[in-house]
């Protein structure tokens, strides 16, 4: 009997969810059907009404996108450390009638950054702009790395000082930092914008000064060719610029081997999405 996947969010039509596990399905030999369903907004009970519907026609598990990760978060039975730390929740499996929840966002874009382009975290310093959801998600994998720094960077300092205490409680060297104050963080071997600014064409107010030429700058954005931070970036002398594509893929085959137990290879797949920056 052919197992059924899906993704859930709203709006859905821009999904590549389809067509990676697809791929994934087919070199994996797995008997699988995945698809894409557009959640309903309202009313706030209505989210949890579909996942329970596809719950009892057989679905076995659902990739979650914008905006239900919250309210998929608030419905599952049990959840992952990565899940609790985020606040939120990317996957969704079913076993005997129980929801599981877990977060693959920051264990995908840690994988991309280490095995896709050959950035390990460990002993360096990493600057996280951003303290929202996507920061949130990537903080445990990023800590368990072992950064010799991991600084913290949002518009709310507040904000940023609340991330940084989760993750201080674990031993982890984090701070938290005013946009402002970077200015005298000095240089930064990995930058990540974990900021929405991106999505309308903004610049976070980050200095050019936290850039080194032997760096790396990660935009957590993808399909939108240089965006004004990974153009800021380019013109501080970065060499090696990155948007979100393989951070997709890669999350989407940790959530995969959740659920099947066999992990699919990624490359492939990143070189079909990958649109030039340039």
């Amino acid at each position: 009997m052919t197992d059924s996947y899906a993704v859930i969010g709203n709006p859905i039509g821009h999904t590549k969810s389809p067509l990676i596990h697809g791929r994934f399905a087919s070199e994996c030999a797995q008997d699988m059907r995945y698809t894409a369903i557009e959640g309903p907004l309202e009313p706030e009970d209505a989210f949890a009404g579909a996942v329970r519907e596809f719950m009892a026609e057989g679905g076995r598990g659902l990739n979650v996108t914008a905006p239900f990760k919250l309210r998929a978060f608030a419905m599952a039975d049990e959840l992952s450390d990565r899940a609790r730390m985020a606040g939120a929740v990317n996957a969704l499996k079913f076993e005997d009638g129980r929801i599981l929840a877990d977060n693959f966002d920051g264990i995908g874009l840690l994988r991309d950054i280490e095995s896709n382009l050959d950035r390990p975290l460990a002993g360096r310093r990493v600057l996280m702009l951003g303290a929202g959801g996507a920061a949130r998600g990537a903080l445990l994998p990023f800590v368990e790395a072992g950064p010799k720094e991991l600084v913290v960077a949002n518009r709310s300092v507040d904000k940023a000082r609340s991330l940084a205490g989760q993750a201080m409680n674990r031993g982890a060297l984090v701070r938290a930092s005013s946009y402002a104050d970077l200015a005298h963080e000095g240089l930064f071997d990995v930058v990540v914008n974990a900021t929405s600014a991106s999505l309308t064409g903004a610049l976070p107010p980050v200095p050019a000064t936290v850039f080194q030429a032997e760096g790396l700058a990660y935009e957590l954005a993808y399909g939108k060719g240089l965006t004004p931070f990974l153009r800021l970036a380019g013109d501080a002398g970065l060499r090696q610029l990155a948007d979100g594509v393989g951070m997709l893929v890669e999350q989407a085959a940790e959530a995969f081997e959740w659920w099947r137990g066999v992990r699919p290879s990624t490359r492939a797949v990143i070189e079909q999405l990958t649109v030039p920056l340039e």
